[in-house]
């Protein structure tokens, strides 16, 4: 299990919202060049980088703070908000970010997401962010028709490194993540999945690190990280401890 601290970034600062609103951010960090230094020095071994502005905006607004955390991490980073072409997919992954995740697009154009995984092997994530079950685009602030699952399949056979999927309904509050749904995502599709929305407390890394959330990649976290209530220390351990015996379980 892969542990993702999250760096969200609303008008070039690091910021977590409530909700996915964007009238309820509280920054964090006014340098995110320093955060993901910060990550870094933890022992987290991926970023997870969202630009806020961009998912609303429909292009990347938050160039600058990229590009400052590229430059302060060796890490992988994974990066979403607001690129919706491939000349923007195009752009990042020779600016050196390591995974492109596609949202919006997945919904309003699931050919250019085929395209993209056949041009960019390895290095395309889908998005599917929930609320209520339905999937919401443009920065959450619409709602489709289309479930979850049905999106996902949809990608099944097309090469998506992996889908970070967030529950809207407990991003930024710190309720727990919702394993039953990713759980049920996670079982539908063969594409490795993220868990994303909620986490808590070191309770939610050791649940994750349970058996049957084995078939999970990972967990993305940021408020609790930022607030203090996980310890990175503990937290890494643990989902390394989850990697060694995942890698033991494949070799035997």
């Amino acid at each position: 299990m892969i542990l993702f601290p999250a760096i969200d970034l609303k008008d070039g600062q690091c910021v977590r919202l409530k909700l996915g609103d964007m009238d309820q951010a509280t920054v964090f960090n006014t340098d995110p060049g320093d955060q993901a230094r910060q990550f870094q020095d933890q022992g987290f071994e991926w970023l997870h980088v969202v630009d806020l502005n961009g998912a609303f905006a429909g292009k990347s607004e938050n160039t600058a703070a990229v590009e400052a955390i590229l430059a302060n991490t060796i890490n992988p980073v994974q990066l979403g908000g607001g690129i919706r072409d491939l000349d923007g997919i195009q752009h990042w992954l020779d600016k050196g970010i390591k995974r492109v995740i596609l949202g919006t697009v997945a919904v309003r154009d699931p050919e250019l997401v085929k395209e993209a995984c056949k041009k960019f092997p390895g290095r395309i994530a889908v998005g599917i962010d929930a609320k209520g079950g339905k999937v919401a685009v443009e920065g959450w602030a619409e709602t489709s028709e289309l479930s979850v699952i049905d999106l996902a399949k949809q990608f099944e056979d097309a090469g998506v490194a992996a889908i970070i999927y967030t529950d809207i309904d407990r991003d930024g509050i710190l309720t727990g993540l919702n394993i039953e749904s990713t759980l049920e995502l996670a079982r539908a599709v063969s594409i490795p999945v993220i868990a994303s929305g909620g986490l808590a407390s070191i309770d939610d890394v050791k649940r994750l690190a349970e058996e049957d959330c084995a078939i999970l990649e990972g967990a993305i976290s940021g408020r609790a990280l930022y607030d203090g209530r996980l310890d990175p220390d503990e937290a890494i351990a643990i989902s390394k401890q989850t990697q060694k015996v995942k890698k033991g379980a494949v070799n035997a």
